[in-house]
């Protein structure tokens, strides 16, 4: 690893192009418009809205995390670099889009490549002007000076928060100088336009999900007892990398035997024993949108009687919460299906006593099953939107996208149930389009069936 210094010398060549290519946005540049002029109608003329790129954060001294872009500023503009700022200006003469990046020959192109400039900030991104991020101190706080509200997400941006509010102080401070009376909440428009998601937004999801279904059928084929389950992580990536996709849309989950009882258990450090059953939770993220797929199987390739069981109750679980997706439901529907199924199938295997409906309403299935079934998906794995409306559970509509996800988590020192299942932790999930007439599983392809499971599962990767 080189270190991270420009010389003089080389300064002073900045200006020549260095290699790389320069990204383009992940969607037709009139959909990005489409979502500003929606934003700024909802703003009004009188209001200015403020958003900084994500910056770049470091993983340990000056060796820097992989760069991804705040996915808010993505939705806007399409623009992936670090070091940008968008501002949407309303009914502005000269065009309502202005963006804030770095200058062409700059020092960073010597050590990462080319950037955007100001130019394609302009031709490629749609920016009606360009200006240096340098620039930004002396041009943004007379761009807010002319308008009463600013919309902006307070408190994601800690340090741009500060730049912020001095910008407020020094206007304060200056006679003559207008300052915005009123800061709005920007996430809260935003997020509720991403909750709907386009068929462009679709088709990049789609994407996600067929690399997504060939790394986890890649993890099935090569999987084998005895392999630590870093190996089979390595697996997963190997086979999102190879298919375009750069990174997972969150850490890949390999949890093997009583591992799967934790529910979010990253250390992938364990080895994968002969009779237990193996937990993968694992997405890729194509073009900035996520996937997010579970799947549960033996590592020999064989259920044993009590986790065929088992796994059968969480399956028919999910079917039902699946079926219930649809328009004009409550978010909450599938998951009180689902709480209905699993907690009847626990009845039925002896691991819960007493009445359906009394089990229900006390929460008793929570011992086995502490989380809900499903969340939004989009360009983040949790994705943003309000779940409730005016206190109510919020109704489902065509183009939501969400994850359907019921599991059952037997502790392994439970021993108030037979040995038997102690130390099981089963989940599947799948990822759920709403459609005007019901639903779409985007992960149908990935084999989620007893009979299929012991068929695929170690016959060899993809």
């Amino acid at each position: 690893m080189i270190e991270r210094r420009v010389t003089e010398r080389a300064r002073s060549a900045g200006t020549t192009r260095r290699g790389g290519t320069v990204a383009r946005p992940s969607l037709e540049r009139r959909e990005y418009q489409r979502r500003r002029a929606r934003l700024a109608e909802m703003m009004g003329h009188d209001a200015i809205a403020i958003l900084p790129a994500a910056p770049v954060a470091y993983r340990n001294r000056d060796i820097e995390f992989a760069y991804r872009q705040d996915s808010d500023f993505l939705y806007l503009t399409g623009f992936p670099e670090p070091e940008a700022v968008a501002v949407l200006l309303p009914e502005r003469n000269h065009g309502d889009f202005l963006l804030f990046c770095r200058e062409r020959g700059a020092d960073s192109e010597l050590l990462v490549g080319v950037h955007a400039g100001l130019d394609d900030a302009c031709t490629v991104f749609g920016a009606d002007d360009a200006f240096p991020i340098a620039d930004l101190d002396d041009i943004l706080p007379g761009l807010m000076e002319e308008r009463r509200r600013v919309f902006y997400s307070m408190g994601s941006n800690p340090e741009f928060d500060h730049r912020m509010l001095s910008w407020i102080n020094q206007m304060r401070h200056q006679a003559g100088r207008a300052t915005p009376i009123e800061f709005v909440a920007l996430d809260h428009l935003l997020h509720d336009m991403r909750l709907y998601k386009s068929a462009g937004e679709i088709r990049l999801m789609r994407r996600a999900l067929e690399v997504t279904a060939n790394a986890h059928a890649r993890a099935m084929g090569v999987c084998r007892a005895g392999m630590p389950e870093y190996e089979l992580e390595a697996e997963l990536l190997y086979e999102m990398h190879r298919r375009g996709c750069r990174s997972p849309a969150y850490p890949s989950i390999v949890a093997g035997g009583t591992n799967a009882c934790a529910l979010h258990y990253t250390a992938n450090s364990g080895v994968l024993a002969g009779g237990d059953l193996v937990l993968i939770d694992a997405g890729a993220e194509y073009e900035y949108y996520a996937s997010d797929v579970t799947r549960t199987f033996p590592v020999s390739g064989r259920f044993t009687t009590p986790q065929r069981e088992l796994y059968e109750v969480v399956l028919r679980a999910q079917l039902a919460a699946i079926d219930a997706v649809r328009p004009g439901v409550r978010w909450s529907d599938p998951h009180e299906r689902a709480v209905s199924v699993l907690t009847q199938g626990l009845v039925d295997l002896g691991l819960l006593e007493g009445d359906l409906a009394g089990l229900v309403e006390s929460g008793s299935y929570e011992r086995f099953y502490m989380h809900p079934t499903g969340h939004w998906l989009g360009l983040d794995v949790h994705d943003v939107g309000d779940y409730q409306v005016g206190g109510e559970p919020r109704m489902l509509e065509p183009g939501m996208a969400l994850t359907i996800e019921p599991g059952v988590y037997v502790a392994p020192d439970d021993d108030s149930v037979d040995e038997v299942w102690r130390g099981i932790g089963i989940r599947i999930e799948d990822d759920v389009l709403v459609t005007r007439e019901g639903c779409e599983v985007l992960s149908a392809d990935i084999p989620k069936h007893v009979s299929v499971l012991e068929d695929v599962v170690g016959a060899g990767g993809s």
